[in-house]
């Protein structure tokens, strides 16, 4: 498998891109089921089935909460294009993919937590 040497603040933004994305989603896991309010719904039972699918009431989400998702996905739009446009890529012959793979996975190296 081949190394890369990538350049500190490309590793330090994909580090980021990783943190933000975890933030995000373990935000978001607390939101209401829709952004705007919707009505809940219960679906019929299905033959041979006791198995009753449904959805509450969903009041939608506040206006803070809606600012909150809008930061996080900012963020994350900024540090993907950060990550994806970063100068190391031209600096490449071949093989971009494999590097890109290698770089998601630079932090799990030792001593890059602290990037």
């Amino acid at each position: 498998m081949p190394t890369y040497d990538f350049p500190q603040d490309h590793r330090a933004a994909q580090f980021a891109l990783h943190r933000t994305r975890a933030a995000y989603e373990q935000y978001a896991a607390g939101l209401p089921r829709s952004a705007t309010p919707m009505p809940g719904w219960e679906a019929d039972k299905q033959l041979h089935s006791t198995y009753r699918s449904g959805k509450p009431d969903s009041p939608g989400y506040s206006q803070e909460q809606a600012a909150e998702v809008a930061r996080y996905q900012a963020e994350l739009l900024r540090l993907s294009i950060e990550v994806s446009t970063h100068p190391y890529w031209s600096t490449l012959d071949s093989g971009v993919v494999g590097a890109r793979m290698a770089l998601k996975h630079a932090h799990e190296t030792a001593g890059d937590e602290a990037a």
